[in-house]
């Protein structure tokens, strides 16, 4: 009985074909299984001169990489750094030339809103100062209508006698109401036109001095001071009035 370590070192044998019609083969050929071929390749005629086939199944070796060396190394880490060096430069232009037009675009936002504001506070300080300019002479120019009517009070004849001669020619029955301290001084200055429109002088005390009030079958001329000083104030863009308010009282 032949051991299994006899069987695994030599081939195995394999016996001739059956039959009769075998033909007797030579002592030292036999047939060799394809399994214990190993790597062995069959020959190709290009097999000559040419480079050899691997076999399909096996593969070639793959070389090893060279390890770098410490020049290329630091070769590689400068060019690195360079790179690096360069992309930052180029990202930083680009983020300050960003930040610029940001900026730029945000200041002028704010000095318009500025100027804006600017503008419509100094429209408003005008109106403001213009208004108080027109109060201030307003009340300057009654002050002095006041101090020339009692210095000259003889200018209420003038002021009669525009009055009269405003009214309609047609108009008749005219009666001019005048203040009894100036009725003395509208007869001697008016006269004249007192008498053309055959004008009547009447003492009224509801007539302030310096005024007049004419009254026709026509219609009336409101002459009075306080009218015409009225008149006067709402061209200036002002309703102050011709009397003082009076003072309240402190309430105790």
């Amino acid at each position: 009985m032949t051991s299994s370590s006899d069987r695994r070192s030599g081939p195995r044998q394999v016996p001739p074909p059956q039959g009769a019609a075998a033909k007797p083969t030579s002592a030292y050929s036999r047939f060799i299984p394809r399994e214990e071929l190993g790597a062995f390749a069959s020959w190709t005629p290009d097999g000559f001169g040419g480079a050899a086939r691997p076999h399909p199944g096996v593969s070639a070796p793959t070389p090893e990489p060279e390890a770098p060396t410490a020049e290329q190394i630091q070769g590689h880490l400068q060019q690195a750094r360079q790179d690096g060096y360069q992309d930052g430069y180029r990202d930083g232009l680009v983020a300050l030339d960003s930040f610029k037009q940001s900026f730029a675009q945000q200041m002028t936002a704010q000095i318009g809103q500025l100027l804006h504001s600017f503008e419509n506070q100094l429209d408003e300080l005008e109106q403001q100062m213009a208004l108080a300019v027109a109060r201030t002479a307003t009340q300057l120019a009654r002050q002095v209508v006041r101090s020339e009517l009692q210095a000259n009070p003889a200018l209420v004849a003038k002021v009669a006698e525009e009055a009269v001669n405003a009214v309609l020619m047609s108009a008749r029955h005219i009666r001019v109401h005048v203040n009894p301290q100036d009725q003395a001084l509208v007869a001697e200055g008016a006269a004249e036109a007192l008498q053309a429109r055959g004008a009547r002088l009447m003492a009224s005390t509801a007539i302030e001095r310096g005024g007049c009030l004419i009254e026709s079958d026509a219609g009336s001329i409101d002459a009075r001071i306080e009218a015409r000083w009225s008149q006067a104030a709402a061209t200036l863009g002002q309703d102050t009035p011709w009397h003082d308010a009076p003072a309240q009282e402190d309430r105790t």
